[in-house]
């Protein structure tokens, strides 16, 4: 299909007359709306003459839209929830701790166990504050995948059943 001089005559009428690039096209043949579109910036007519379509904005209303509604504050639920309203607080029931039972410790290794004296095999649980002297570690024989002993290793990986929950 090819623009003849008549077919863009016929183009410039109907813009100026207002039709849709869809309503051109039916009205042309053989021309998809996207080749009418493209024409008509190609020839720089952009403006129309007049249109169908109202130019100032009315005014809306929440209750016409929603009649059942009051025209309150109403509090929205989307997204983060952490400070909606709520008629009611909860009542909660206490929580309550389970207690931890420790395994037995062993004897300790002779002497403190310094940073530069700590083996693969021994526990690396650190023992005092490292800014003051005296700061050792365990040094006691560890557990097999895991850097503590026995005992270090119930304090430090705390399963879901022993920590606070609310009952």
């Amino acid at each position: 299909m090819s623009w003849t001089d008549e077919r863009v005559d016929l183009l410039k009428k109907l813009w100026a007359d207002g039709l849709s690039a869809s309503q051109i096209a039916t009205k042309l043949g053989e021309v998809t709306r996207n080749a009418v579109i493209g024409k008509v910036h190609r020839l720089g007519l952009a403006g129309r003459a007049t249109t169908s379509r109202i130019r100032t904005a009315r005014p809306r209303s929440n209750i016409a839209l929603f009649p059942t509604r009051s025209p309150q504050v109403q509090y929205r639920t989307f997204g983060n929830t952490a400070l909606k309203v709520s008629p009611e607080p909860e009542q909660r029931k206490p929580a309550t701790i389970i207690p931890l039972t420790l395994p037995d410790l062993e004897p300790a290794p002779e002497g403190l166990i310094r940073l530069v004296d700590l083996k693969e095999n021994m526990c690396h649980w650190p023992i005092g504050d490292p800014m003051e002297e005296g700061f050792h570690f365990c040094g006691r024989r560890k557990n097999s995948g895991s850097p503590y002993c026995e005992h270090h290793s119930a304090i430090a990986y705390n399963p879901v059943a022993r920590k606070r929950r609310a009952v």
